[in-house]
């Protein structure tokens, strides 16, 4: 960022500010540091990859999104942007890939995504329940005598076991 003060000859204070972005200097700095990127740049260079290509600002794109390296710090400060900022309202897993990806690419990413949104403890507490309540318990009528009547409980939808039983 750059800030700019002057004062005219007639007492009147003219400002100036100017704002870089930074976010894809920090990108295209730590891509130059990542080994696998760096792979692709050398792919580009021999010819042998279609889909990856570089911009005019000498970052590597993947099908014209921005290629994030493995950092780990700069894909957290992307998703906390995306996620947690005043502009995006905590949006879910899909529409935050669906907005995402227009704009960057990294391996894992859709992975990556689903797990920072799922650990987002405003997102679990505003979570709407897809269940319909349960209501009272019914008691079973005692029988007056012996076998009068059965009952049985099945609990299904369980995993499929080695022997092919899903059910209890």
């Amino acid at each position: 960022m750059f800030a700019q003060l002057s004062i005219t000859e007639d007492g009147s204070v003219l400002t100036e500010l100017r704002i870089k972005p930074v976010m894809f200097d920090r990108i295209r700095s730590t891509q130059l540091e990542d080994d696998n990127l760096l792979k692709k740049r050398e792919m580009i260079r021999n010819g042998t990859t279609e889909n990856f290509s570089i911009d005019g600002n000498d970052c590597l794109r993947f099908q014209n999104q921005l290629c994030t390296p493995t950092n780990s710090e700069l894909k957290e400060l992307i998703l906390q942007e995306a996620h947690n900022s005043p502009f995006a309202f905590h949006p879910g897993g899909m529409k935050m890939y669906h907005d995402l990806r227009e704009l960057y690419w990294w391996s894992g990413m859709k992975k990556d995504i689903t797990e920072y949104v799922e650990k987002c403890l405003t997102c679990q507490q505003v979570k709407a329940e897809h269940q319909v309540p349960s209501g009272l318990l019914q008691p079973i009528n005692i029988p007056k005598w012996k076998w009068d009547r059965i009952t049985m409980d099945f609990v299904t939808g369980l995993p499929m076991s080695a022997n092919k039983k899903n059910a209890i």
